[in-house]
């Protein structure tokens, strides 16, 4: 795949995630909408109108190349064994969110207490579980999609629900960048179906700003986690009041 292929497919993907259409795109470059989609067909961008799009997506040159290179080979699950791996050290678990959010060798020192040595130790860790390629300088190149999603029942998702889902919910949501929303009520299967495509287009809006950010000093940015979450769910404290169906 050639690496225009590439740029165009991720340029799309990140308009895509931000809900910019060809039409809005076609406005804020002055520029009709035939042409916007002419480009895009014919991956016919010069420098010049690739810095223009980048300043609309507010990502830079280096982070629209680092998205691209996503698209090649990229893991969007990690095995049962990863997984565990991680769950067994909280210290690989952490290396793992630095790489992936794009810390510096320099900021993770200060930072955190590693060594040199010792971050060096995780980043070969890590990339002996094939879930990063560590490269010369201890720079690396993280082989998960951004968005990648933890298994069904495996070992993160277990993990979460009875270690740390307690812990985050420990402390009140009254913070200015906090928000708890607990909502409840009745919906049909198709209400429930859109609800859920809502809610998966927060999460990539969500991937969508870690790539805008990421090229920002560590100083700048702060972990933000979010729990998104639906089932068809009843308290159980309404259980006593519940009426048994008929079987006839």
């Amino acid at each position: 795949m050639s690496i225009a292929v590439d740029v165009v497919t991720a340029l799309k993907g990140l308009l895509r995630a931000r809900g910019i259409t060809y039409r809005e795109l076609a406005s804020r470059l002055a520029l009709s909408e035939a042409a916007v989609k002419r480009m895009f067909s014919l991956r016919a961008l010069s420098l010049a109108r690739l810095e223009q799009v980048c300043d609309v997506l507010g990502v830079g040159i280096a982070e629209l190349a680092d998205e691209a290179s996503r698209d090649r080979g990229v893991l969007v699950q990690l095995d049962v064994a990863q997984e565990k791996a991680l769950v067994d050290d909280p210290r690989l678990l952490l290396a793992l969110f630095l790489c992936i959010n794009r810390w510096r060798a320099d900021d993770v020192i200060a930072q955190f207490a590693f060594t040199r040595a010792q971050w060096s130790a995780l980043l070969a860790r890590l990339d002996r579980l094939g879930i990063i390629e560590l490269q010369p300088g201890d720079r690396v190149r993280t082989r998960t999609a951004r968005n990648f999603r933890w298994r069904a029942d495996g070992p993160m998702e277990r993990h979460f629900r009875h270690h740390l889902l307690s812990d985050y919910f420990a402390d009140p949501f009254d913070g200015e960048q906090d928000a708890l929303l607990l909502l409840s009520g009745s919906l049909s299967i198709e209400g429930a179906a859109q609800m859920r495509q809502h809610l998966n287009a927060v999460a990539r809006e969500f991937d969508a700003l870690l790539a805008r950010d990421a090229g920002l000093p560590a100083s700048e940015r702060m972990g933000i986690s979010l729990v998104i979450a639906q089932k068809p769910w009843v308290l159980r404290a309404f259980e006593p009041w519940r009426r048994v169906a008929s079987s006839s």
